[in-house]
């Protein structure tokens, strides 16, 4: 029996930029919407989802989703960007265009040029006279290389790294217990802010004829928090519309969890390091109702399995929407919460997939000769 297809484990700008993808959605590019289907399908991997879930997700087949999965592993963020082939032979070299991104990457200063930035004419000059490697490009086709390689011209951003101490001891509990016992696991974050005001998205109409939503100038009913809950065993999605972020809301999320699996045995729940998810009262509750709190490392709320299933929530909810107030935006939102998990997978495929993975573990450990681990 082969081992269950899995995401390698993201680097911190791996796991923010899919984040940032899913969660922005499709635009009006060509290879967009191809780039965030796949990106939903990585981003879901690495919260811990299986391949059946993922299919359903990003609605397509699980072969396809087990073949996107390899191929990030093996080539990175690059293999979510569609290649299509064509055109006349190439009269530049593969060699070539590697040190036309390189020097693009470069900043002009180390190469003794006097300029903080690249512009298109100043680095086809460089590239033309240079004493490592002579290119001759002109500016249209620089322009295409540097495209073609995901070298756009952008602004200067500030950025953070997780600068969790614990981050890999984190990553690693939350793997084990979504894979030990992911009848038992849970996950919960805030989805927000939710703001009455038009939203555009995309849909089906005639061409050069889309669907028009009105301007809208004045925000006048402020926002809103959707707490949702996610269990991993069940693949249900649930949750319940507040006005704000707050302790006491985290713990009536949390209630509702245990709410799930009233046998008294341990559950774990999955959430970020947001000052609303800790506290006396919550850290008391938590250890009286054995109740787990796996939180994520700081900076990586991609580890959370319930950030896959926020994309499509905005994408069918949101986008492309223009809802009244807020008690419309909340039963919409409750009616798509309804259809989802009136489509979820079977319980016979989810018993069948839980006894999948434990053949596949055992034969693993029997092949390598470890003892199994005990699940906590």
């Amino acid at each position: 029996m082969s081992e269950r297809v899995r995401v390698r484990r993201l680097t911190h700008e791996e796991g923010q930029a899919l984040q940032r993808i899913v969660r922005r959605g499709a635009d009006k590019s060509p290879g967009s919407h191809v780039r965030w289907r796949r990106a939903v399908v990585i981003h879901a991997s690495a919260g811990g989802n299986s391949v059946p879930v993922i299919a359903q997700l990003a609605a397509t087949s699980p072969d396809r989703v087990r073949e996107m999965i390899h191929r990030f592993n093996e080539s990175g963020m690059v293999s979510l960007d569609p290649q299509w082939a064509g055109g006349r032979p190439r009269r530049i070299t593969t060699d070539d265009e590697a040190f036309i991104v390189e020097t693009a990457r470069t900043r002009p200063r180390k190469l003794a040029q006097p300029f903080t930035r690249w512009s298109i004419r100043k680095l086809a000059t460089y590239l033309a006279d240079n004493p490592t490697r002579v290119v001759q490009v002109g500016r249209q086709r620089l322009h295409e290389i540097l495209t073609e390689s995901g070298i756009t011209f952008q602004r200067t951003k500030t950025w953070k790294e997780s600068n969790d101490p614990d981050r890999d001891a984190k990553l690693d509990r939350i793997e084990h217990v979504a894979d030990k016992q992911p009848d038992r696991v849970f996950a919960f974050d805030e989805f927000g802010p939710l703001a009455i005001h038009p939203t555009g998205g995309a849909c089906w109409a005639p061409r050069s004829r889309p669907q028009r939503l009105r301007a809208n100038y004045n925000k006048l009913h402020g926002v809103r928090q959707f707490h949702g809950c996610y269990s991993v065993g069940d693949d249900e999605l649930w949750g319940v519309v507040r006005r704000r972020k707050s302790a006491a809301n985290t713990l009536a999320a949390l209630k509702t969890i245990r709410a799930r699996r009233p046998d008294g045995e341990p559950v774990y729940v999955i959430l970020d390091n947001l000052s609303a998810h800790k506290g006396t009262d919550i850290a008391r509750w938590a250890k009286r109702n054995k109740v787990e709190l796996c939180f994520t490392p700081t900076y990586s709320s991609w580890a959370n399995p319930i950030e896959a299933h926020f994309g499509p929530l905005r994408e069918f909810v949101l986008n492309n929407s223009d809802h009244p107030n807020h008690t419309v935006l909340t039963r919409r939102l409750h009616a798509y919460l309804r259809w989802r998990n009136a489509n979820k997978r079977s319980p016979e495929l989810l018993a069948a997939q839980r006894r999948e993975r434990a053949r596949t573990r055992a034969e693993r450990q029997q092949r390598w000769g470890r003892p199994a681990k005990a699940a906590a």
